[in-house]
C-alpha cells in the first residue's frame, strides 16, 4: 500500500497529539499526587524497619495475677536503648499486672508502646505500701513516644474510692495514684486506647510539649471521686480530638501555666464538665491562655464549660473560646466562678484574684438541669472583662418554666439570640468606673 505525503503528515500529527495527551495526563496525575496528603500508615501493621519486642519474651505471663512489672521494665530498658524504631507489644490475649513503674527516657530512637491487651493495677491499696502512691504508670523525659493499641489500662480503683474521704468523710484524706502520668514528654501521641477505673486521675500531662491525643475512651463511675479524665498542667501545644470521657470528676481539667490547647469532637459526661482550673489556690500565681474547645457534647454533668479560681490568687485566664457546644441535662452549663472553694471549711474572703478576660461562649445550645444556666460570678477587685455570649439557647431540662442568667462584676457583650437573657454589663461602664476610681483615689 502506498501513502501520499499528505497522509504521512496527518499520521505524524496524530501520533504527536496522542503523545502530548499522554504526557499531559501523566503530568496532571503527578500534580494531583502532590496535592494529596500522604496516607497515614496503619498502626496495626509493623513497618519492616521496626523492631518488635513481645513482653512475653521478657518473662511476662499475662495471666492477670502474676506480677509482670520486672518483665515490663526489662522490655522497656531494651527498647529505650535500641538505635532503631522499636515497638513493645502487649498482645490481645495478655492481661499484665503491673505495680508502680517508671518508664523513663531519653531513648535513642522512636518508641511505640502497643497495648492491644490489658494492663491492670493491684486492686488492694494495702498492696501499695512502700510503693509510690501518687503515680502508677509514669512516663517521663521522653520524646517521639507513641502509646496506642486499642487495649485497656485498668486502674482497679474501686477500693481506693471506698476509702476516699470524698466519699466517706470519716475516712482520712490520703493521696491516690494517677493511672498514667506523662512528665516532661514532647512530640508524642496517645491514641486508640481505653483507660478505665483509675484510682484517682486517669491521664495527666505535666510539663509536656506538642502532644496529640485521639481516639481515647476514659471511663469510670459517676460516683468515683477525683477521677478526672484528662488533666493538663504546665503544658502547651496539646491537641485532644475524637475522645469520650465519662468519669466522676472533670472530663478535662486545664490548670496552672498551660497554653495553646485545642479540644475538639469530645463527648463528656457524666462528670464535672470541661474545666479551666482550679487556679490560684493558696495565693498562688497561675496563668492559662489560648484554649479552644470546639464541638463538644456534654451530658448529665455537674457543670458544662467552667472557669474556676480561688480567692487570694493572682495571674491571668485569657483568650478562651468555647464554641459549638451541645448540652443535655447539664447543671451550670456556662459558669465562671472566682469564688471557688473546694474545702470542708468556708473559705475566707480575700481581695486579690486571678484576672479573667477575653472569654467567648459561642453557639452553646441544649438543656440546663439548673435554673441558672449562665453564671458569671467575678471578683469585686478584679472583675471579668470582655466576655462574649453569642448564639446561646439553654432551655430547662424539664421542658417547663425558664432559665436565668446571673452576673456579678462581669463585663462584656452579647450577639445573636441569647437565652436566658444575658446579664453582662457593658465594657464601657467598666472603663468609666475604673477612671472614676482612679480620680477618687487621687484625691484621697
Amino acid at each position: 500500500m502506498s501513502y501520499s505525503c499528505g497522509t504521512t503528515v496527518v499520521v505524524t500529527l496524530l501520533l504527536l497529539v496522542v503523545a502530548s495527551s499522554l504526557s499531559l495526563t501523566a503530568n496532571a496525575n503527578s500534580f494531583e499526587s502532590l496535592l494529596q496528603l500522604p496516607r497515614r500508615q496503619s498502626r496495626s501493621t509493623r513497618p519492616r524497619s521496626e523492631r518488635l519486642l513481645h513482653v512475653g519474651k521478657f518473662g511476662a505471663k499475662g495471666n492477670g495475677f502474676t506480677d509482670d512489672t520486672k518483665a515490663f521494665a526489662d522490655a522497656w530498658k531494651t527498647a529505650c536503648s535500641s538505635k532503631v524504631k522499636t515497638r513493645i507489644l502487649v498482645p490481645e490475649n495478655y492481661t499484665c499486672l503491673l505495680r508502680p513503674i517508671d518508664l523513663s527516657g531519653p531513648c535513642k530512637a522512636r518508641l511505640t508502646l502497643q497495648i492491644s491487651g490489658t494492663i491492670i493495677a493491684p486492686n488492694d491499696p494495702d498492696a501499695w505500701e512502700g510503693l509510690s502512691r501518687r503515680k502508677w504508670l509514669y512516663f517521663h523525659g521522653l520524646s517521639r513516644l507513641t502509646v496506642e493499641g486499642g487495649g485497656t489500662v485498668n486502674g482497679m480503683g474501686q477500693e481506693w474510692w471506698t476509702r476516699s474521704c470524698k466519699r466517706n468523710h470519716s475516712n482520712p484524706c490520703r493521696g491516690a495514684p494517677t493511672a498514667i502520668t506523662f512528665h516532661k514528654c514532647k512530640n508524642m501521641r496517645v491514641e486508640n486506647l481505653n483507660v478505665i477505673d483509675s484510682q484517682q486521675m486517669h491521664i495527666a500531662f505535666t510539663s509536656c510539649r506538642r502532644v496529640a491525643i485521639s481516639g481515647l475512651k476514659v471511663i469510670a463511675p459517676a460516683t468515683s471521686p477525683n477521677t478526672d479524665g484528662i488533666h493538663i498542667s504546665v503544658s502547651r501545644g496539646i491537641v485532644i480530638d475524637n475522645t469520650t470521657v465519662s468519669t466522676g470528676d472533670d472530663c478535662v481539667s486545664i490548670v496552672k501555666n498551660s497554653s495553646q490547647i485545642s479540644i475538639s469532637n469530645i463527648i463528656c459526661g457524666p462528670g464535672h464538665g470541661i474545666s479551666i482550673g482550679s487556679l490560684g489556690k493558696s495565693e498562688s500565681w497561675e496563668e492559662v491562655r489560648d484554649i479552644t474547645v470546639d464541638t463538644a457534647f456534654i451530658s448529665d454533668t455537674a457543670n458544662g464549660v467552667r472557669i474556676k479560681t480561688w480567692q487570694g490568687g493572682s495571674g491571668l485566664v485569657s483568650k478562651i473560646i468555647f464554641r459549638n457546644i451541645k448540652m443535655n441535662n447539664v447543671s451550670n452549663p456556662i459558669i465562671i466562678d472566682q469564688y471557688y472553694c473546694d474545702s470542708r471549711k468556708p473559705c475566707a474572703n480575700q481581695t486579690s484574684a486571678v484576672s479573667i478576660e477575653n472569654i467567648s461562649f459561642v453557639h452553646v445550645r441544649g438543656t440546663s438541669a439548673s435554673k441558672q444556666a449562665i453564671k458569671i460570678s467575678c471578683s469585686d477587685s478584679s472583675p471579668c472583662r470582655n466576655i462574649l455570649l453569642q448564639d446561646i439557647d439553654l432551655e430547662p431540662s424539664s421542658g417547663d418554666g425558664f432559665t436565668e442568667s446571673f452576673c456579678w462584676e462581669a463585663y462584656g457583650s452579647s450577639s445573636g439570640q441569647v437565652y436566658p437573657p444575658p446579664c453582662l454589663s457593658d465594657d464601657t461602664s467598666f472603663l468609666e468606673q475604673s477612671v472614676q476610681s482612679g480620680i477618687t483615689s487621687a484625691y484621697l
